[in-house]
């Protein structure tokens, strides 16, 4: 068919965005698209502030209680120095730090009282859950209740703080609108 002057023939354009690797460390731009870096709340670092407890039930009978305190994390676990002859008030101001990875949702304290000669006895537990310190950051130090079987037996405070590890995304965004197939006319 030949050409006939006046004919419109459409012509389609394709635009290519190309997009570099580049170490990042925040949002940076190039060439219209903008490069994240990923800050992931399911992996970094939770440090624990152990301060102390009150209220607690006294498990010895004949003389004040040595209480200690498991802290788990997952599969991690950590234990506090024993607060010997501390009884139901015991201070430890000790800190700990967990390495937090993708599922993890809650932290388990477990407090136990030391014993020679037999065994540790149970004294209570506190289960605290870690979306609140993932949304702020930081928890300063309040108390949460102990229980045994269900019942009251005391409080902890614990301070709580959670740094994000921070990862390159390849995910980027386009600021302008680049790319497709656009329909354009000719005309001679």
């Amino acid at each position: 068919m030949p050409d006939r002057p006046g004919t419109r023939y459409p012509i389609l354009v394709l635009v290519v965005v190309i997009a570099v690797d580049v170490v990042t460390t925040r949002n940076h731009e190039l060439s219209g698209v903008v490069l994240y870096m990923n800050v992931s709340r399911e992996h970094g670092t939770l440090q624990v502030v152990l301060v102390s407890a009150k209220g607690l039930e006294n498990t010895d009978f004949l003389c004040n209680m040595d209480p200690y305190v498991l802290l788990t994390c997952r599969t991690q676990e950590q234990k506090s120095s024993v607060a010997s002859g501390k009884g139901s008030e015991p201070e430890w101001n000790e800190d700990f730090v967990f390495n937090i990875s993708e599922g993890v949702s809650e932290l388990k304290l477990k407090i136990m009282d030391s014993d020679t000669g037999s065994e540790d006895d149970f004294v209570g537990e506190v289960t605290i859950p870690l979306e609140p310190v993932f949304e702020g950051g930081h928890l300063p130090p309040a108390a949460y209740n102990v229980v045994k079987d269900e019942n009251y037996c005391g409080e902890i405070r614990i301070g709580l703080s959670f740094t994000p590890e921070e990862h390159q995304s390849r995910d980027f965004q386009v600021e302008e609108s680049f790319g497709g197939w656009k329909q354009s006319t000719y005309t001679d």
